[in-house]
């Protein structure tokens, strides 16, 4: 330990690795709660996730974690509970929920292999951006689960999401991107309360409408990171 920092510093530090770590008793939750049938425990442990890894950077900066606990990489913790959340379980998830044409469950295979590039891209974040689409693949089945579209249809913005990866376009990173930040995050917040209000009641008749509308943000997502990726690649003025 460091022992520059007092005992106290050291157990906070330990406590928001703690707290990252949750990611996997949450994913194993989750896992279990697929292969039971339970889409509803499944995708609201997802949500629930979701907080977690939204959360835990903040608190990390606030405690310095990384001068107090410099022999511990909360960054590799990071990025192990991410890989299982957003990109293993959610390509699980195809196959175990039908989501996919009958024989051709290896198509969840292919955002696995995907996001394994991403993740270990040197420029995958930069200060103010993802590189090349986020592996946001928890979002994207869940809106194909609560949109009942056809397996084919998944197949093709399964496929269409996997080229993205590798086109090294600059996506909003809604805690970093200075451009319309304020709105970004406090869309955001409305907009994942109202995802965990849909993954809590799949199945209403009412959750259809509701997906439909809430796809705002992710318009609103893309059509931003067009715009910030067209300021990072603009050639300053001679």
């Amino acid at each position: 330990m460091n022992a520059d920092y007092p005992r106290h510093r050291r157990v906070a530090a330990w406590g928001v690795h703690l707290y990252t770590a949750l990611g996997l008793p949450i994913a194993f939750v989750a896992t279990a709660a697929l292969y039971n049938g339970d889409d509803k425990l499944f995708f609201l442990m997802l949500c629930l996730a979701v907080f977690v890894d939204a959360t835990d950077g903040t608190l990390a900066r606030a405690i310095k974690v990384k001068e107090v606990l410099p022999q511990f990489d909360g960054r590799r913790l990071d990025d192990l509970v991410d890989f299982i959340i957003f990109a293993f379980l959610p390509a699980l998830a195809l196959p175990v929920l039908g989501m996919l044409p009958e024989g051709m469950d290896y198509i969840a295979v292919l955002p696995l292999m995907a996001s394994g590039y991403g993740f270990c891209q040197e420029r995958a974040k930069t200060e103010e951006s993802f590189v090349g689409f986020p592996s946001y693949w928890n979002v994207g089945v869940l809106y194909l689960y609560l949109l009942q579209t056809s397996p084919w249809t998944n197949v093709a913005i399964v496929c269409f999401f996997v080229l993205l990866v590798f086109v090294p376009i600059h996506y909003i990173y809604p805690t970093r991107t200075r451009m319309l930040r304020p709105i970004t995050i406090g869309f955001g917040y409305l907009w994942a309360l109202t995802m965990t209000v849909l993954a809590l009641n799949i199945g209403a008749d009412w959750t259809h409408k509701v997906a439909v509308y809430s796809l705002a943000y992710p318009i609103y997502y893309f059509a931003m990171s067009a715009v910030h990726h067209v300021r990072v690649h603009r050639v300053p003025a001679q």
